[in-house]
C-alpha cells in the first residue's frame, strides 16, 4: 500500500512503501540472473536500510552447496559493490538448499528449512519464491510448492511466486502456463516481472502525465504526430545462442518491454494509483490495438536480422555459435500500431527493436505535430522543427524536449534548442538496478508495475497473428549488416507516410 508524505526543505512527495518481514526463497540462486541481477539488488536495498528488519534469503539450485559456500558466492558476486564489512553482514542473511526441482524431496527439506529459519527470523511465515529458472520449470516448481502446501496462506502468513518473462512462447502456452500457476496460486500471489517496468524513466511516465497540467492536455491526436519506441542493442546473442534462435525479438522484446511502454504512454488516466486500476487501463489501452490482417503486414511490419559485416568484423546471425546455419528467427523487427480509441484515432506508434545495431539506445520519443502556421516570411510550416519530447530509458536516464529558439545576435536567426536533464546530474545519484524497486514492490504487496494475466494475454493476441504469419513466409526476412541501424525496409515503414526515423548510426 502506497501513501505519499513530504520530505525535506523541498516538500517532496514521496510515495512511501514499506516492506514486511519475509524470506525470500530464489531458485536458480546459482544462475547468472540471481548473480548478475537479483543480489545485488537486494544488497542495495540492505544498504539503503529498505529491506525489513527480519529478512532473509534461501537460495535453492541443483548445485551442491552448503551455507557457508554459498555465503562466499555471495561476497565474491557483490566484491565491487560495497565493503567487506557490508559484505560480511548481508551474506549472513543468505542461507541454501540443494536439490532438483523435479523431486518432492526438495520441497520437503525447504518445507523443514523454512519452518526452521523463520522461527529464527521471526518472518511471520511470509514468503517470496523468485523463480529466476527457465521458464519450462514454472509449472514444475509450482507444483512441488503446491503440493508440499507451501504456497497456502491459510498460516497466517502470505506467500507470493514471481515469475520472469517470457510468459509463455504464444497465446496458447500462456494460457497453458497460467492454468499451470492457478492450480496453486491465486493470481493475487503470482507477480510476473517485467523489468524495464522498474526503470526510472519508465516509471515516470506516470508522472510526467498525470502530475502536471501541461502535458494532459495535448496528449492526443489533435497534438501529437506519431511516436516512436525504440530499444536498440549493439550486442549480438552472447550466450543465450539456445534462447535466442528458439524466440526471436518479437517475443522476446514486443510481447513485454515494448507493449508495455506503448501501454504506459497511451492508457488513459487511472482513477487512482492502485495496482489494478493502473493495470486496468492498460489492458483497456492494448484492446484497441488495431489487429494485423494477413494482407496489411507487409506494409506495417519489418522483419530482419543481422548479416555479416566484413568492414566492422561482425559475424552473422546464422555465424553465432549455437545458432543454425539457415535459421529464420528474427533478430530486429518494426511495426507500425494503430490505436482505434477517442484518443489516438490516426496517430501510429512505430515501435522498433534489434541486435547488433549502431548504438545501444532505449528511449520514447514523441513528436508533436507542426505548428499550423509559419508567420515569418521565407519560411513555411514544414520549414520549422517539430517539437519533440525524448522519454530516454537508457543508457543514461533523462528526458528532453526539443523547440525552436531565437539565437543571440542582430539577426533573426533560428534554431533547435534541447532541454534536457539526466537523473544522474539533477539528482545527484545514479538510477537504481530496476530489480530493485520491483523487488520493494512484491516485499510490500504491490503489484502496479507487474503483468496481470489479462494484459499478458491480450499481448499475445496482438502478436499471435504475426507470429503464424511469419512461421509460414521465410521469405519476408530481411538482412541488415551487422553494428548498423537496422534493415532498409524499416525506413521505408516510416518514409511512406513521410516520416523519419530517430537517427541510429549509419546504415
Amino acid at each position: 500500500m502506497r501513501r505519499f508524505i513530504t520530505r525535506g526543505a523541498r516538500e517532496e512527495l514521496c510515495a512511501e512503501i514499506k516492506a514486511e518481514s519475509c524470506g525470500m526463497v530464489i531458485f536458480g540462486a546459482s544462475g547468472d540472473l540471481a548473480r548478475r541481477k537479483l543480489l545485488p539488488a537486494l544488497f542495495e536495498l540492505f544498504r539503503r536500510q529498505l529491506l525489513p528488519a527480519n529478512f532473509f534469503i534461501l537460495g535453492g539450485a541443483r548445485t551442491e552447496m552448503d551455507d557457508d559456500a554459498f555465503r562466499r558466492s555471495v561476497r565474491e558476486s557483490l566484491a565491487e559493490a560495497g565493503s567487506d564489512s557490508e559484505l560480511e553482514e548481508f551474506s549472513g542473511f543468505c542461507h541454501y538448499i540443494a536439490g532438483s526441482y523435479e523431486q518432492p524431496v526438495l520441497y520437503e527439506a525447504l518445507k523443514s528449512r523454512l519452518a526452521e529459519l523463520e522461527a529464527g527470523c521471526l518472518t511471520g511465515g511470509n514468503r517470496i519464491y523468485y523463480l529466476a529458472t527457465p521458464p519450462v520449470l514454472y509449472p514444475v516448481i509450482t507444483e512441488g510448492l503446491g503440493r508440499a502446501g507451501l504456497t497456502s496462506d491459510a498460516a497466517g502468513g502470505w506467500s507470493r511466486v514471481v515469475v520472469e518473462k517470457p510468459f509463455g512462447r504464444d497465446l496458447v502456452s500462456a494460457r497453458e502456463l497460467d492454468r499451470a500457476l492457478l492450480r496453486y496460486l491465486t493470481e493475487q500471489q503470482i507477480y510476473r516481472i517485467d523489468h524495464y517496468l522498474g526503470k526510472e524513466t519508465v516509471q515516470n511516465i506516470m508522472i510526467l502525465r498525470f502530475a502536471n497540467t501541461i502535458f494532459e492536455p495535448v496528449w492526443n491526436r489533435q497534438y501529437i504526430d506519431h511516436v516512436q519506441i525504440t530499444v536498440a542493442e549493439t550486442l549480438g546473442v552472447e550466450n543465450r545462442a539456445g534462447y535466442y534462435d528458439q524466440t526471436g525479438a518479437l517475443r522476446d522484446m514486443f510481447q513485454n518491454h515494448m507493449l508495455e511502454m506503448l501501454s504506459l504512454v497511451a492508457m488513459e488516466p487511472p482513477a487512482s494509483f492502485d495496482g489494478d486500476r493502473h493495470r486496468d487501463e492498460k489492458v483497456k489501452l492494448l484492446r484497441a490495438i488495431r489487429p494485423y490482417s494477413p494482407w496489411d503486414m507487409d506494409q506495417f511490419l519489418v522483419r530482419g536480422q543481422y548479416a555479416q559485416n566484413s568492414d566492422k568484423n561482425l559475424p552473422a546471425y546464422r555465424q553465432e555459435p549455437g545458432i543454425k546455419s539457415d535459421s529464420t528467427t528474427e533478430t530486429y523487427a518494426a511495426m507500425q500500431v494503430m490505436v482505434d480509441n477517442w484518443r489516438w484515432r490516426g496517430v501510429p506508434f512505430y515501435l522498433r527493436s534489434g541486435k547488433r545495431l549502431a548504438r545501444k539506445v532505449s528511449e520514447i520519443a514523441i513528436a508533436f505535430k507542426p505548428v499550423p502556421h509559419s508567420m515569418f516570411a521565407g519560411l513555411m510550416p514544414e520549414n520549422l522543427l517539430s517539437n519533440v519530447l525524448v522519454l530516454a530509458i537508457q543508457p543514461e536516464e533523462g528526458i528532453a524536449l526539443s523547440m525552436e529558439t531565437k539565437r543571440p545576435g542582430p539577426h533573426m536567426c533560428m534554431s533547435s534548442l534541447n532541454l534536457q536533464f539526466s537523473y544522474r546530474d539533477v539528482f545527484g545519484e545514479r538510477s537504481g538496478n530496476a530489480y530493485e524497486r520491483l523487488l520493494l514492490d512484491c516485499m510490500a504487496g504491490d503489484q502496479t508495475l507487474f503483468v496481470r494475466r489479462d494484459g499478458a494475454e491480450v499481448a499475445w493476441n496482438v502478436l499471435d497473428p504475426i507470429l503464424q504469419q511469419w512461421q509460414e513466409e521465410t521469405g519476408s526476412l530481411c538482412f541488415y549488416p551487422a553494428g548498423a541501424a537496422g534493415p532498409e525496409q524499416a525506413e521505408a515503414l516510416l518514409a511512406k507516410d513521410g516520416r523519419a526515423w530517430r537517427p541510429l548510426g549509419d546504415r
